[in-house]
């Protein structure tokens, strides 16, 4: 090496998208285990899908509300105080459901403290973590950290199906506690709130960049609730949580185990799922970056319920093959340009608490599907039914999401630094 050469260093936004990377692949897992439990869970405790359901639903509707909580408590605690809570929380909700032995216990520890914890960060972290520490590749950063929740999908789920199918439910939960705990050292360690703490800036910004205040224009959600892009935004969140987290999240091993798969095999091909999810959120966060994100969401919504609508008719390896390819491309593709429109309409600095918002209702949708969908397995036979009318919900809000207007709204728009500090 030349004298007086350096080596280049490494911008220290990396490794923060490395940590919180990390965190959001190890509660990918807690939110993936009432699925993962389902069919031990019924063996064990004699319980319904319908009251096993209601549990999940239970836990989805907190992970979804703790969304725009978080996004305020980032704003002012910052995202290390709040990622080292959720993983902490996470991790004693699965210690404890290991102990439990009434169904409302169920929803108390598996369903609501598990919700709390996976929730705090949720797709909350990603959307702060990009749009603090990145101008340039905010499309592509969305996609990394949502590919990690695919990949803790791609890795725990089929590890904690095994476990619960050779040791039982409640040992898997403990192990997955221990490691969900564990995670917690390196976000301690490396975990930082903003540039500013490294003495840096955001990768891309000018040099005359203004940092975002730290926390968003007071009264944001009032002003925001007032305009159309928020309830079209929230509105086709809605469907993809109903369509993704509630009805395939939930139920897809259980439906396919009535299609005559086994347990391993239905989770061979959700890691199959979680394995394109990983491709397709990547790809959607670098094509974010670069086109209108309304047309990407059109097409991602309209594939995912066309992949919806052949889900009822899989009965050999290549039929749940191939949807698990089709649905895992776009599983969770719609994340980056949802927080992309939210940034654009109402502001950077405001993205973390109106993201949450529409991250609530994308979380209510799960719920919501959740139940339902159990409840009709357990009163029609099947899920037939509620897949069918699941694809074209997800049509329709393909539709839906190229009426989103891009531009800012003169009610919410971002505030200069200045006027904030008078």
């Amino acid at each position: 090496m030349p004298e007086g050469s350096r080596l280049p260093t490494i911008y220290y936004g990396w490794i923060v998208v490395a940590v919180s990377a990390l965190a959001l692949l190890v509660t990918a897992g807690v939110r993936i285990a009432p699925g993962a439990f389902l069919l031990d869970m019924q063996a064990d405790t004699g319980w319904s899908t319908a009251i096993l359901s209601l549990a999940a639903a239970l836990g989805l509707i907190v992970y979804g509300l703790a969304g725009p909580v978080s996004g305020s408590l980032m704003g002012r605690m910052g995202a290390r105080r709040v990622t080292i809570a959720s993983l902490l929380i996470a991790a004693l909700a699965m210690a404890t459901s290991s102990l439990v032995s009434e169904a409302w216990q169920l929803a108390l520890v598996f369903g609501l403290l598990s919700g709390v914890g996976t929730g705090m960060i949720a797709s909350i972290l990603a959307a702060t973590v990009s749009n603090r520490w990145f101008v340039a590749r905010r499309g592509l950063v969305i996609g990394i950290l949502g590919a990690s929740v695919s990949a803790g999908q791609l890795i725990f789920f089929p590890v904690l199906v095994t476990v619960a199918t050779d040791l039982g439910w409640r040992t898997a939960s403990v192990g997955l506690a221990v490691v969900v705990a564990l995670v917690a050292l390196p976000v301690v360690t490396f975990l930082r709130n903003d540039p500013s703490d490294v003495g840096a800036r955001p990768l891309g910004a000018a040099d005359d960049h203004v940092p975002i205040p730290p926390r968003p224009d007071p009264g944001i959600m009032g002003r925001a609730v007032r305009s159309s892009a928020f309830w079209l935004l929230a509105g086709t969140f809605f469907v993809c949580g109903a369509t993704s987290n509630g009805l395939v999240g939930q139920h897809f091993v259980v439906h396919a185990a009535d299609h005559g798969f086994s347990p391993g095999a239905a989770s061979g091909a959700l890691a199959v799922m979680g394995a394109f999810n990983f491709v397709g959120t990547i790809l959607s966060g670098w094509l974010t970056d670069r086109f209108d994100p309304r047309r990407l969401l059109l097409v991602y919504y309209v594939f995912r319920g066309i992949s919806l609508l052949y889900l009822p008719a899989i009965h050999d390896t290549l039929d749940i093959t191939a949807f698990a390819i089709l649905f895992g491309l776009d599983y969770i593709a719609t994340v980056p340009p949802t927080i992309a429109l939210a940034a654009d309409i109402f502001g950077r600095r405001n993205v973390g608490i109106v993201y949450g918002w529409v991250f609530a209702a994308h979380m209510f949708g799960a719920a919501i599907a959740a139940f339902l969908a159990g409840l009709t397995r357990d009163v029609v036979g099947d899920y037939g039914i509620a897949i069918v009318v699941a694809g074209f919900a997800a049509i329709a809000a393909g539709a839906v999401a190229l009426s989103i207007r891009r531009g800012p709204i003169r009610v919410v728009a971002e505030r200069p630094a200045t006027a904030s500090a008078a």
